[in-house]
Formats: C-alpha cells, structure tokens, sequence
C-alpha cells in the first residue's frame, strides 16, 4: 500500500463514487460553485497528438511516440499497482515518454488544467476532492471510452474488453443511455461485516430473517457487545446494508423507483418494513452506545475490537481497518439478512459495484494512451497485481486464481458467487450525491437510527427531500433505462 494512511481524509473519499461513499464528502470541497467553473471549457485547449496506426498489438492506435500522462487519486488503494502497470506502457512503447504523478486534491490541481483546455490522458477521478461527474458529462468534458471497451483484451483477442469485465460496470459509466464516460476499476462488495471468530463465540449462525437477526443481538447483548455500530457521524453508511435489504424485501423495481426519484417511492411497503426493522435495533438497545457521535475509523475501530458484532460497510474496510483488526479476528461479509419468506428475493441479494472512477478527458492530447494503460489494467496480470496488493477485486471478471485472499476478500467473492444473478446497484450515491449523503443519510437515516425521528417521520422526511430534488431544474435527473 505504500506509504498512504488509510485513515486520513482522502484514504477514505476515494470511494465517494460520484463516486462510491465518500466518507468525507461533507467536509470536502464546496460542492458546485467549484465543479462548475471545473467544468467549463475555456482556454486555448492542446493540440491532439496525431493517433497511430492500429495494428493486433495496438488495437486502439496509440501513437508510439507520444506523450501520456496519467494522474492517480492517492488513497486508500496507494499508487503501486498503477505504477506496475505504467511500466507495462513503458515496455510496449519504449518511444513514448510517460508522466505520472498521485495527488489527494484531484480538483484543485486539475480543475485549471481542465478550464484552460490541457487535461491529462488518464484521471483516477476520486476521493473528498473529486470532480462532478454529473457536470463533467453535462458539459461534454469526457471521452467516450466505447472504444476501450470494443477493443480486444489484452490477453486474448477474440474476447472484447467489455466481455471480460464484472456484471454492471459497463452500466455504471453510463449517463443516460449509450456512451460510456466512466470506467470503475475496482469492484466494492457491500454488506454486513462482522468477526466469524465473535459470531462463533456466540454459537450462532449468520442469521438470515430479522427475528434470528434480533436473536444474535440479543445473545451478543447478554455477552456485554452490542449487536452493531456505524459511522454516526456519517450515517450515509447505513444504505450499504439496509438498500439491498430493501431490494430483497420488495424487488428490484422499489429500488430503481428510487433511483428515479418517483413520487412516493420511499413509501412502498418494503422501504416501511426496513426502516422498522432498523429502528428496532435502537429501540432494543441492540447498537453500540454513543455511536452516532463516532466517525467511519472511530466504529470500525470499536467493531474490531469487538465492541459490536455487526458494521455496515464495503470491502475497502479490509485495508482501511488493516492496523486495527486483529490476527484471528476471521473478517467476513454477508448480504443482508431479509424480513421473512416473503421478501421477492432470496437470502444472499447483495449490492456490489464499480469503485474508483477512471476518465478520460475529451481534450486529452493522447486519449488513445488514456485507454490503452486502462486497456493494461484490465489485463489478468494487472488485476491480480492490484488485488494482491490492496486486498479488493477490480472489473475485470476473475483475476483471483493462484492468489492468498485474504479472509474479507475469500468472503467477498463467496458473497458475490452465492448471490448469482442477485446482485442489486442503487444510484442514488453516484446520480444525487447531496440528496443521498446529506439529506437521506445525515438528516433522515442518521436522525432515526440516533432515536430522534420515528421510521414513519424519517420516511415522510426523506419523501420530501426526493420530490424536492425531482423539481430541482438546476440538476440533472437520470432514470433507469
């Protein structure tokens, strides 16, 4: 991982996807007034380097001689695995001279760059200084990284990219239909995290429905350890467990009726059960006391110390909590545990998407070598690289093999393989990002799960924050096609 803390700020906003969660977003950068002027397209602009000749070992093109200049979010991911594959560039175009830099303040040292016309090739666009994307599409900023994706694999030939990659990342760069802006290098597991070594301990099982999820609280709570934490003070956690619970419970279409900001979509039954469920957990006294005044490393710091049994989280706590979690603590990861045999979906439904956002600019002088190094990093090689060393799964579909995983990701990809085809992706975090964080999870999750609002207040208030963003003209709304 190199030298990054995975504790600081930046180490957790990389997963702010619009991106992923941020956990410091709030206390980021001011949100628009800056992204705005980023956005803008000013300035004289670079001259585009004129493409290569596409051949079998160049499929996109790339100009063997030119320039390419790749700028890293410097995270919680550290910059190692990119420079491993820069070095693959280097070797298949010893002619081209590549630049490579990490920065924490992705906006603030590349939004001047973008207003006068002379964007770098390839942006890990992330952490709590990332760009809008939203804006970035709106105002026709980025490229179409189809080509990337028609484009052979850089291991075998007959199988396009695309056809090599994880289910929904193609989806997740899209705004609105066809082109493809964004490309999500790593892959993010959502869930309930617990210790398999604590759960032992109680002599119980990963409980299933709601009652038996009550019940391993109940038996935790008899052991002096609270059933669960969170990120109090960053309540938009909670949805990395409770969403796909909703989904389970109702079906896919509850979600995606949210996602579109449809009138009375957090009212469907479903929504209701959920939130009451989450809330019995406060009313039994189930959740680890002074919780809503601690931040994302404060919980995963008492939930590792065995404090509570159970933290909503993605699969970036693995190396974020690394220093804090101990030796035999026997990490684990579960989907959602449902309501009851009734719920539309069955046990294991889960919510797993791209993370760490890549784009290419529109004004890029090498775009063509903007995708070809993404082309690399999609490669088996590259994507076992970057797993081994940041203990997470990328895009590409596989990339595991002939690897030690570690006890998270080994219960990540038995997640993701006993979930089948049940794997969900609300939006809402990357489409609306200050309805999701700020208004449905500071002021409406964070309100209940703290006991200051009733399931029936938080449901009414977070209603009215969606139809207030539905008549909001000044942003974007996207649907699902």
């Amino acid at each position: 991982m190199g030298s990054t803390s995975n504790n600081s700020a930046a180490g957790v906003g990389r997963r702010d996807l619009i991106k992923r969660s941020a956990a410091l977003g709030l206390i980021g950068v001011p949100a628009m007034s800056l992204l705005s002027a980023c956005a803008s397209s000013g300035g004289s602009g670079q001259k585009k380097d004129k493409a290569g000749t596409k051949t079998a070992k160049n499929p996109l093109g790339v100009n063997e001689s030119a320039k390419m200049e790749f700028v890293l979010f410097d995270g919680g991911f550290g910059k190692e695995y990119a420079q491993d594959a820069v070095k693959i560039y280097q070797k298949d175009f010893p002619k081209a001279t590549v630049k490579f830099s990490a920065t924490q303040k992705i906006q603030s040292t590349l939004q001047p760059r973008f207003n006068q016309g002379n964007p770098p090739d390839l942006i890990d666009n992330s952490g709590a200084e990332q760009m809008d994307m939203g804006v970035l599409v709106g105002k026709n900023q980025l490229s179409d990284l189809t080509p990337l994706l028609d484009a052979p694999s850089y291991d075998d030939p007959s199988k396009k990219v695309r056809d090599t990659l994880r289910p929904g990342i193609v989806e997740m760069g899209q705004f609105d239909g066809n082109p493809v802006w964004i490309f999500y290098y790593a892959y993010t597991v959502y869930g309930v995290w617990y210790s398999q070594k604590a759960l032992d301990s109680l002599d119980a099982q990963y409980p299933k429905t709601w009652d038996e999820m009550l019940a391993v609280c109940e038996k935790a709570k008899k052991k002096g350890m609270a059933g669960w934490t969170y990120a109090g003070k960053y309540p938009y956690y909670i949805p990395f467990s409770l969403y796909p619970m909703i989904g389970k419970v109702g079906g896919r279409e509850v979600l995606d009726a949210i996602d579109n900001l449809e009138p009375n979509a957090w009212k469907h039954p479903a929504v209701k059960a959920c939130f009451e469920a989450y809330y019995e957990l406060y009313k039994k006294g189930y959740i680890l006391k002074g919780t809503p005044g601690l931040d994302h490393i404060q919980s995963q710091t008492a939930w590792a110390k065995g404090e509570a049994l159970f933290i909503p989280n993605g699969s970036w706590v693995e190396n974020e909590s690394a220093n804090v979690i101990p030796k035999d603590f026997n990490l684990a990861v579960s989907a959602p545990s449902g309501i009851d045999s009734s719920d539309k979906l069955p046990f294991g439904t889960i919510w797993a998407s791209g993370g760490e956002p890549f784009i290419v600019p529109a004004k890029a002088a090498n775009p063509e070598g903007g995708m070809e190094q993404l082309r690399i990093m999609l490669s088996e090689a590259s994507s076992k690289n970057f797993t081994a060393k940041v203990k997470s799964l990328t895009a590409y579909n596989g990339g595991t093999t002939g690897i030690t995983l570690t006890p998270g990701l080994k219960s990540g990809v038995a997640a993701l393989q006993l979930a089948g085809s049940n794997v969900v992706n609300p939006r809402l975090q990357d489409w609306y990002v200050q309805l999701q964080k700020e208004k449905i999870g500071v002021s409406g999750l964070g309100e209940m799960m703290a006991g200051r609002l009733t399931p029936a207040e938080a449901i009414k208030r977070i209603q009215g924050f969606a139809d207030e963003a539905a008549k909001d003209t000044t942003i974007k709304h996207y649907k699902h096609q």
